[in-house]
């Protein structure tokens, strides 16, 4: 349906749009580097399955909705906004290692990945990125639309599970010997809380 090359080009900017710093790629760093690589991996699938809701939206034709109504746009970014405000506090108020030697940090994998899945759906940007980007690669004389979207959709998920699972992974590594060190533990909370509410506050102040 999608020709090789088009495919092999739409991989190539899905994997650099992937790695290029903004707030998911962020968010899988610190939670890796504080909590390990299962955290981060959780979060990961979250994130990507939170693409789901952003792809469907684009095939069929929600986010021109969000691009075009204020309302929708602002009420979907204050949602972000405040679920990372929520995250920020958590890290701020988080402490150390525990004297048993469990982390302090998030508990259950349905919760980590829940919270993967709500970063992503309640950040309006990527809806309205992927109404931009995705059509690029679209051609109407190749069958349906909403089956190339989904299939651009696809690869752009699975490019984004293999570089995030990588930043999990090298992330997790550098905090590991932080972990040891139950200031360094306090120090990166503060810092992921740091990031959190820089992360609030470039959503909160984005415009359609």
């Amino acid at each position: 349906m999608i020709p090789f090359d088009v495919l092999l080009l739409f991989t190539a900017a899905s994997v650099a749009l992937a790695i290029a710093p903004g707030p998911d790629n962020i968010f899988v760093l610190a939670q890796s580097a504080l909590y390990g690589r299962k955290t981060g991996l959780l979060i990961t699938f979250g994130l990507c399955t939170g693409l789901l809701v952003h792809i469907g939206a684009v095939a069929l034709g929600v986010a021109a909705i969000l691009q075009k109504s204020a309302l929708a746009f602002n009420a979907l970014k204050l949602a972000g906004a405040g679920y990372l405000l929520y995250l920020a506090w958590q890290a701020f108020r988080a402490g150390g290692i525990e004297p048993d030697g469990r982390e302090n940090g998030p508990r259950g994998n349905w919760a980590l990945y829940a919270r993967g899945i709500v970063m992503n759906v309640t950040n309006p940007k990527v809806a309205i990125f992927f109404l931009a980007f995705l059509p690029q690669f679209v051609d109407p004389a190749r069958g349906p639309v909403y089956l190339q979207i989904v299939l651009l959709g696809a690869v752009f998920m699975a490019s984004a599970l293999v570089v995030f699972g990588c930043i999990a992974w090298a992330a997790s590594h550098i905090g590991e010997w932080l972990r040891r060190s139950q200031r360094a533990q306090l120090a990166m909370n503060r810092v992921a809380g740091s990031v959190f509410l820089l992360l609030a506050g470039r959503l909160a102040l984005s415009r359609q």
